[in-house]
């Protein structure tokens, strides 16, 4: 990855020296300077780093002109969650929290969620509460995440997950480090998944906490169906990856019934079985109490009104 990135801008600093705040972004650049413009006057006045994911329409520059404190990652191609991993390894703060060029925290909310991983050393990622805008509501998955069932030990700062929301979590650097950060298989599309597996499979709790606000206001300059394929596929490989055999066919089965009956699907489908000889390769499955959580998981899913693959 490092031969994909072109010049760094370095300059600024201050600011709660705890966390880094990690944005991703292509061909969004005025969501992404509204974003910037918004984290730049949080009270905790992070360290900041954007990684550019080859963007054609200037956000780069953009970001260089308006916010010189700001340092800035120009990758020559686009990295996709990739360009996180590549940010974390210029981070030297503890934490590192991610953000995308279309969510935003609240002031306040970094320092809440450094906090809470300050004070349960055995937490590797806190993720906050979603809040839809414009308007305020509830993303719809936050009833999942409130009243999770993964069983969790006394003393957890908030429900135990076993996936956090990338654009809405602030996460121990080092064990992010120590897992591999997001597979390069994956690439984007729900990649979330598998790297909360691992870091649970490493034995470290996440958690969700309520008084954590993030923002999302989703960019209109998105490709839903490509999303949706992308999503399919990185599902059935995580479920391919990380499951005991007899959990994998099952939720297997439940994910190809839920699927819309279409091109997009089967073409999902069809990258997903071409994987199959490097998911043999490299599966591992996770140990039996994090098995165990991921089959209280499977209802909840199965009834999620904010799982539907659509687009």
């Amino acid at each position: 990855m490092a031969g994909a990135a072109g010049r760094e801008v370095r300059s600024g600093g201050g600011g709660d020296s705890r966390v880094t705040l990690v944005v991703i972004t292509r061909d969004r650049r005025d969501e992404l300077l509204r974003v910037l413009g918004l984290m730049t006057g949080v009270a905790e006045r992070p360290r900041i780093i954007v990684v550019d994911n080859g963007s054609a329409d200037g956000s780069a520059d953009a970001v260089a002109r308006d916010f010189p404190a700001v340092e800035l990652i120009r990758a020559r191609e686009n990295l996709g969650a990739l360009g996180r991993n590549l940010a974390v390894e210029r981070v030297t703060t503890p934490y590192v929290a991610f953000c995308d060029d279309d969510t935003w925290w609240d002031s306040g909310a970094l320092a809440r969620a450094a906090d809470l991983l300050d004070a349960h050393p055995d937490v590797a990622s806190v993720t906050g509460r979603i809040l839809v805008e414009p308007g305020g509501a509830e993303d719809p998955i936050t009833p999942e995440l409130r009243h999770s069932p993964v069983p969790a030990p006394p003393g957890l700062p908030g429900p135990a997950l076993l996936g956090i929301l990338a654009g809405a979590s602030m996460l121990r650097a080092a064990a992010f480090r120590d897992v591999g950060g997001f597979s390069a298989r994956l690439r984007f599309g729900g990649e979330e998944e598998l790297l909360s597996l691992d870091l649970a499979a490493d034995g470290w709790w996440l958690c969700w906490a309520e008084d954590v606000v993030v923002h999302h206001r989703a960019s209109a300059l998105r490709d839903p169906t490509e999303r949706r394929r992308l999503g399919i596929r990185n599902t059935l490989w995580t479920t391919w990856l990380r499951r005991p055999w007899r959990d994998a066919a099952r939720r297997t089965a439940a994910v190809l019934r839920s699927l819309p009956r279409d091109r997009t699907s089967a073409g999902a489908v069809a990258a997903a079985l071409a994987g199959l000889p490097w998911v043999l390769r490299e599966r591992r499955p996770v140990p039996e109490r994090v098995a165990a959580g991921l089959r209280l998981l499977e209802e909840p899913q199965r009834t999620s009104a904010a799982r539907r693959y659509v687009g």
